[in-house]
């Protein structure tokens, strides 16, 4: 028989009739130590569940011991711990949009944020979007090669109930089939509810198989506008791959000093598509007709490659994006990243701008090419790492008004108003002729070019509304405006004249 105390153990036997063993104090600390966690352990997990199956049982409780369960905010961070999730949305939805995005990458992610807007505006599932693999690019990659899909579903779920595939039912294994449609271009919030909307009484899923510019720039409501900035902003994150080598190549341009990102748009589908051809060998501008009319959804064949150029609609060519650099006061000792594909004629055409800046680098000169591996002949994936170093820039200059030009103008608004140079080419072409010719001297030319831009580096302003002429009017993702200010300062922020920026001849960054 035993007969325990607090600090003793009691023996009794026939041999040994009364024997005390003293417990040590080991002993009695390791036992106390062992009932203490075990009491907090249990008292987390009962504090866990209550908050989360009723948040304010618990509140006074909870606030006197957080100090004890939450970790001190260093040790949070070293966790990497991912963030909470937000409540979902509950709510009955009225059936399952399914969207096929067309174009490049910065095409596509306007679209997604369009798509999520008009299935919040609609109170529909959407289906995880699917991306371009028939256009020029070829590009095989899925949403889920290109943006965190765990984060793009959890970040909006209080938002839009998103779903990674149809449920079985409405597979065509079963066979299914599902609505196919392309939505009119610049449709506003009435066309979606009432041409839209009923289509998923009758079909339950609809499928998008166009999505670019599918929604319009200006009339909508001021939530749904300020959702598609959060979807832009926030719920498309690039995947851990793409975010770890576009971190390392700013940290690599950055331990060099600011850098230029120049988006040198002169790649062979912009000038097959656009029929730029300005600069180009006779052989290379009849190669470039042929692949336009290869591809019958690049609709315009015929086109006068001059009145194009005239009326401002070529990108900038390499040697014309040279003396507008150098007059805008860009010197040798800038560094100059260029984001872009492949350069039309090569190191041919680089030429004259790689000798007036010789400090010109890309992502394949600054990467071990075993780290761009991966990558290879997924265009996209690509563009991904030069969207990162353009938002990162310092000044970024596109050389034509393409989708990421846009798009990274609008984010780099977002980002705080940071320097944007966006060329005036209608402009440029008439200055660059005149001084080509001789009739402009450099120093008029290069007068010229900064007063022809002093408006046009990224400034807060109202966007430009144009009453049923959507292409011509400001596209809303260059220019998020109800996205970028609240409270009534805003009409202070946004007024162009208060925003003057004078740009000097020896201004680099």
């Amino acid at each position: 028989m035993e007969v325990r105390s607090e600090n003793s153990i009691q023996v009794r036997s026939d041999k040994f009739p009364s024997t005390v063993i003293p417990r040590t104090r080991l002993q009695v600390w390791f036992f106390r130590v062992c009932s203490s966690i075990l009491l907090w352990t249990c008292l987390v997990h009962i504090v866990a569940v209550a908050e989360l199956w009723h948040p304010r049982l618990l509140t006074g409780f909870t606030s006197r011991i957080s100090w004890i369960t939450r970790p001190p905010l260093r040790l949070q961070h070293s966790l990497h711990s991912p963030p909470p999730l937000v409540p979902s949305r509950y709510y009955r939805s009225n059936g399952f949009l399914k969207v096929s995005c067309n174009g490049g990458l910065n095409q596509m992610r306007a679209a997604i944020c369009d798509m999520v807007t008009v299935a919040r505006l609609l109170n529909l599932t959407l289906v995880v979007p699917e991306l371009d693999k028939k256009s020029f690019w070829a590009d095989p990659s899925d949403f889920e090669d290109i943006f965190d899909v765990r984060h793009f579903i959890d970040s909006l779920r209080d938002e839009v109930r998103i779903v990674r595939r149809l449920p079985k039912r409405f597979s065509s294994k079963y066979g299914f089939e599902a609505f196919q449609m392309p939505p009119v271009s610049w449709s506003s919030e009435k066309y979606y509810l009432e041409q839209i909307l009923p289509l998923f009484s009758k079909h339950k899923v609809v499928h998008f198989n166009r999505t670019d510019t599918r929604l319009t720039n200006n009339g909508i409501p001021l939530a749904l506008q300020k959702l598609r900035c959060r979807v832009n902003f926030q719920g498309l994150k690039f995947t851990p791959q793409i975010e770890t080598l576009g971190h390392k190549l700013v940290r690599i341009l950055q331990e060099k000093g600011p850098f230029v990102a120049l988006h040198l748009r002169y790649e062979m589908d912009m000038l097959a598509f656009s029929g730029c051809t300005h600069g180009c060998t006779v052989e290379e501008a009849e190669e470039l007709k042929r692949l336009r009319y290869a591809y019958p959804w690049w609709r315009e064949k015929e086109i006068v490659s001059e009145e194009r150029r005239q009326q401002g609609l070529c990108p900038l060519t390499p040697e014309e994006a040279t003396l507008v650099l150098q007059a805008l006061g860009f010197t040798k000792e800038t560094q100059i990243y260029i984001a872009s594909g492949e350069i039309y004629g090569s190191e041919r055409r680089l030429a004259p701008l790689r000798a007036a800046f010789p400090r010109i680098v890309k992502k394949e000169t600054l990467l071990d090419p075993a780290e761009l591996q991966q990558f290879q002949n997924h265009s996209s994936q690509m563009a991904a790492l030069d969207f990162m170093v353009t938002l990162a820039s310092n000044t970024f200059i596109p050389t034509y008004d393409g989708n990421m030009a846009k798009v990274v103008e609008g984010h780099r608004r977002y980002l705080g108003f940071k320097k944007s140079i966006l060329p005036d080419r209608k402009k440029l072409v008439e200055l660059l002729d005149l001084h080509q010719n001789g009739t402009l001297p450099w120093n008029d030319f290069a007068l010229a070019v900064r007063q022809a831009h002093e408006k046009r580096m990224g400034q807060p302003f109202h966007r430009r509304i144009i009453p049923d002429k959507p292409k011509e009017e400001d596209y809303f993702y260059a220019n998020p405006q109800e996205c970028l200010c609240e409270g009534t300062g805003c009409e202070d922020v946004l007024d162009p004249g208060k925003s003057k920026v004078t740009m000097t001849a020896g201004e680099q960054l």
